[in-house]
């Protein structure tokens, strides 16, 4: 009914929501807010963390956590895992190792060689879960399994060690080298081009996620893969296409750690799944799927990187940054099923 006594007052169901509203509904802003009480309490307690080296340093580890967390994150958002996602990143190192080392291979190929290795894998991954319907959790966990065992099976029969080093001397290695794994200075500060391909593949993500059909997809599929086939949706061919992209993220930080390093362990990368676990959720994604964000996962790489150099500046013990992943880890799913409940009170 009308309402004539007075000045008209606007429908709240068509009401344009205040700025607090909108800023509270997204998922990152729990881990933009925990990045900086973290970020002001190292800076407090340490004299190195805000340094220009300091900055740098935490940075660096940030970004290799950040560049799989990110692509985890989509992933959760579809409504699946990947336990294979750590082990994945000494996986393409090996190959690309023993290509190069081994067989002679110029470096760019053996680096494309592995990429199609690690899509093979993510390929794979998504279509046995789609195939049998098993859980994705159960399925990676077998991918983990067997990636751990084909790294040490593999470079011990080829090498007779558990590392494949050399690689600074194939073909090829100088151009691949600037491109993954080089250096750049602001001021008198050098900082690795890892970050550089961490904020690129951020900035992808995000867009992906926000301005295409797909990223419709990816949250349509997570929040209820029945409706979304109903409608039209490809769940299969969405899924299969987050496992490959989970897999070319290893690829990628895999690529820059051998390059890097020139040496790569056949063990590397084991537990570095649950980081990125934790890192997707600390940035707002849900356990469940459906919800979630491509700049809250770097953000909740962010915290990582700053809480695990902060601990070391101000001179801990290490073991406490276990203590910290499982507080961080439970403060965030208390807090991303808040901030879900006011998301959907809000497009009511």
């Amino acid at each position: 009914m009308s309402d004539f006594s007075g000045t008209l007052t606007a429908d709240e169901r068509i009401a344009s929501p205040s700025l607090l509203t909108r800023l509270a509904i997204r998922p990152e802003i729990g881990a933009l807010l925990g990045a900086l009480v973290v970020f002001v309490f190292f800076t407090v307690i340490t004299s190195q963390f805000v340094t220009p080296a300091g900055i740098s340093t935490w940075l660096d580890t940030s970004a290799t956590l950040g560049i799989v967390a990110v692509a985890v994150a989509l992933l959760m958002i579809g409504g699946e895992f990947d336990l294979s996602a750590g082990v994945m990143t000494a996986s393409t190192s090996l190959v690309t190792a023993m290509l190069a080392t081994k067989l002679g291979v110029n470096v760019w190929l053996a680096i494309g060689v592995s990429l199609v290795f690690a899509l093979a894998v993510g390929a794979f991954n998504g279509w046995l879960v789609m195939r049998t319907k098993l859980p994705s959790f159960i399925v990676t966990l077998g991918s983990f399994f067997a990636l751990q065992g084909l790294n040490l099976g593999v470079t011990t029969l080829v090498t007779g060690t558990v590392q494949v080093s050399g690689i600074a001397t194939a073909p090829g290695y100088a151009s691949a080298g600037y491109l993954f794994a080089s250096t750049f200075s602001l001021g008198t500060t050098t900082f690795p081009i890892s970050i550089v391909w961490w904020v690129l593949v951020t900035a992808i993500a995000a867009w992906v996620l926000a301005r295409t059909r797909f990223g419709n997809w990816i949250f349509a599929v997570g929040g209820s893969a029945p409706s979304s086939r109903a409608v039209g949706v490809p769940v299969g061919r969405s899924k299969i296409v987050l496992f490959m992209t989970t897999a070319g993220a290893a690829w990628l930080v895999g690529t820059i750690n051998i390059l890097r390093f020139t040496t790569v362990q056949a063990n590397q990368g084991i537990g570095l799944e649950f980081q990125y676990i934790i890192a997707a959720v600390i940035g707002g994604c849900l356990l469940t799927g459906g919800f979630g964000s491509a700049v809250g996962a770097a953000i909740g790489a962010l915290i990582f990187g700053m809480a695990n150099q902060g601990i070391v500046y101000a001179h801990w013990n290490s073991d406490w940054f276990k203590l910290f992943l499982g507080i961080m880890l439970l403060a965030a799913v208390l807090v991303n099923n808040g901030f879900r409940a006011r998301a959907e009170r809000a497009r009511r």
